[in-house]
């Protein structure tokens, strides 16, 4: 086995998750992990930059150097803690912070043509050298080089790693935004499915944020003394992204403050906060299940959820209670934490880019073909 680290901040921007892997072709096996949050000022920069504002150039420039601080100290973090070297690592798989995604482009003036962009910042020269460990990095842009949505790319790792040999499963990680992973049994040799359901966390975080200043709300307890507006779900539900098919992502440049205000309109002053909240709760658990339903999976499938809204108990309840026929469970089930899974994904893809295997799944992202993903940059 080989030992490598994947770093992953995802569009919740809660914090940097370091994870230590040991890989081999059919095993990723998390030996440890940390978890350390960005500084206030550094995530300011970084909320400041998910939407067009003046001086962007010098401040993504800044935040891309500072991002790389954060995630080295993560790592300098976790091998403290493993009594590790940085010699004892082969590399680290930074998946970098998403500050923009616009996959089928953004139209801009003097007739410049719309080309599909994403971008991940927290410069791997930086992180090479203050960890002294090669650094893989910036998995997405070849897949948006291909033709493809550079993202999601976690179904390959989960493919790899969790497919189960005779029984199909469904992988789901609510981060800021909710993806799923549809994985057929291992004996079928099928490629996996997989694209963005819609908002996870993010719309949620935010709501929560305008009217308790709290981060996110706290195993949805604040949802839970809310009740849903049917009358709103249903206008939220009517909106365009959940009626695309896939290959398709999105990130919170489309599902942010923003988007939620332009649904609520007189709703706005009839509905307490709370009941917003629980609709906003009952938006991802239900565009969530929608998607897995329309798999048709056998009854007794696995459902198996990762990411930060694993730990929202109101949220895994909707979820459940929306999928009757699934067996819903967090991936403590296949023995992993529900918090290291995107990170052990990104350890994973590191691996893979240094024993040229694929990162991307063309059916997935829609890439034009399979491509070995990231740049290496060597810290010597």
């Amino acid at each position: 086995m080989a030992k490598y680290i994947g770093l992953m901040s995802g569009t919740s921007m809660d914090g940097v998750d370091a994870v230590l892997c040991d890989i081999t072709a059919n095993k990723c096996q998390t030996l440890h992990a940390v978890s350390i949050s960005y500084p206030a000022n550094l995530l300011s920069l970084l909320h400041s930059l998910c939407t067009p504002s003046p001086n962007e150039l010098n401040a993504m420039a800044t935040a891309d150097r500072l991002v790389a601080e954060s995630f080295a100290q993560a790592v300098n973090v976790l091998l403290s803690e493993t009594q590790l070297s940085s010699s004892d690592i082969t590399a680290i798989g930074s998946h970098g912070q998403t500050i923009r995604h616009f996959p089928q482009g953004i139209e801009l003036q003097n007739d410049i043509e719309q080309k599909g962009f994403t971008c991940q910042i927290g410069d791997p020269n930086t992180l090479a050298v203050l960890t002294g460990i090669d650094v893989i990095a910036d998995f997405r842009r070849k897949d948006i080089a291909l033709g493809g949505q550079g993202a999601p790319l976690v179904p390959a790792y989960h493919n790899a790693i969790f497919a189960h040999d005779i029984q199909p499963r469904v992988l789901v990680n609510i981060g800021g935004i909710a993806n799923i992973s549809v994985l057929a049994a291992k004996q079928n040799t099928i490629a996996p499915l997989g694209y963005d359901t819609g908002p996870g966390n993010t719309l949620m975080d935010a709501w929560v944020k305008q009217h308790l200043n709290k981060p996110y709300d706290d195993k949805g307890q604040w949802a839970n003394t809310g009740e849903v507006s049917d009358d709103l779900l249903t206008k939220l539900l009517s909106d365009g992204y959940f009626h695309q098919t896939a290959p398709k992502s999105t990130g919170r440049e489309y599902f942010n403050i923003a988007w939620l205000t332009s649904y609520l309109d007189t709703l706005a002053s009839t509905l307490p906060p709370q009941n917003v909240q629980a609709t906003l709760l009952a938006l991802t658990a239900t565009s969530i299940a929608d998607e897995i339903n329309k798999q048709k999976m056998p009854i007794g499938a696995q459902v198996i959820v990762c990411g930060g809204g694993a730990f929202n108990p109101v949220l895994m309840q909707r979820i459940a209670n929306l999928l009757p026929s699934y067996q819903v469970s967090d991936s403590h089930s296949i023995n992993i934490h529900p918090q290291h899974v995107e990170g052990a994904a990104f350890a994973w893809l590191a691996f893979a880019h240094r024993n040229s295997i694929p990162g991307n799944v063309p059916a997935v992202t829609g890439a034009s073909r399979e491509a070995v993903l990231g740049i290496f940059c060597p810290a010597s």
